[in-house]
Formats: structure tokens, sequence, C-alpha cells
């Protein structure tokens, strides 16, 4: 069997790619907690407002599988966030067995708040991204 090894400046340029994105969530996390808001609830509200049809509503399934989460762990997730004012759930207009989520005003303020009110972190953020793109267009080159 031929013996493969993966050259020094490419696991360097992974493990810094992996570093910063770990730096990133990390203080995206901190971010977060500073706003009220567990990191799965900030990514909750993320994913809802944020839906891929701009209806800024998802299913529960639909965010089963954007959170990579079980179905039981979303419903428990939305049923916490929902308890804390974050999330109300609606029905489909269409389809009343179908279970949507959408963001309430208190759920709108305090992920703008994570989102946007904080400017060092949105530098952090430009300068995290930059430098990661870098080290993986370099990545790619290998």
């Amino acid at each position: 069997m031929p013996e493969t090894s993966v050259s020094v400046e490419k696991a360097q340029r992974v493990a810094a790619f992996r570093a910063g994105l770990r730096t990133f969530l990390g203080r995206t996390e901190e971010v977060a907690r500073g706003c009220g808001l567990t990191p799965r609830r900030y990514l909750l509200l993320l994913m809802v407002k944020g839906a891929p049809d701009g209806s800024e509503r998802l299913r529960l399934t639909d965010l089963a599988e954007l959170l990579k989460l079980g179905r039981n762990t979303v419903t428990e997730l939305v049923g916490r966030a929902e308890d804390a004012g974050l999330v109300r759930r609606e029905t489909e207009p269409g389809d009343r067995r179908v279970v949507l989520v959408a963001l309430t005003e208190e759920g709108e303020r305090r992920l703008s708040l994570a989102v946007d009110g904080n400017e060092q972190h949105r530098r952090e953020l430009a300068q995290s991204f930059g430098a990661l793109a870098a080290t993986f267009a370099e990545a790619e080159r290998d």
C-alpha cells in the first residue's frame, strides 16, 4: 500500500482555517450570549429571519435540516424560544397541518442586537472572513 502524506504547508493552511473558524464561532457565541441568546437560539433566530424564500418563516422540518439537528430537538428548541417570547408558531395558510416558525418583536430585537449591534464584532467578522477566504484559496491551489 503506498504511503500518503499531507504537506506541512497544506496542513498549516487547513489548521489555520479551522482555528479561524473556531475563533469566529466562539466570538459569535459570546456576542449572542451578550444579547441574552444561547448559541442555539441565536442560530434558530438567524435561520428563521434568513429563510431562503424570503418569507422570514420556516417549517420545523426545514429548521431541523438547516440546523443539522433532529426534529425532536428542534421542536424542543422552538418551544423554549417560544416560552422566552422570541418566536411564535403559525400555521401554513394553504395547509393548516404545517407549522411555521416566525420571529416575535423581541426575537427581532435580540437578533438585531446580535447581528448589527456590535461594531467591533462586525470588524472582527470581516477580518476573519478575509483571512479564512485567503487561507481557503491557498489550500485550493494545492
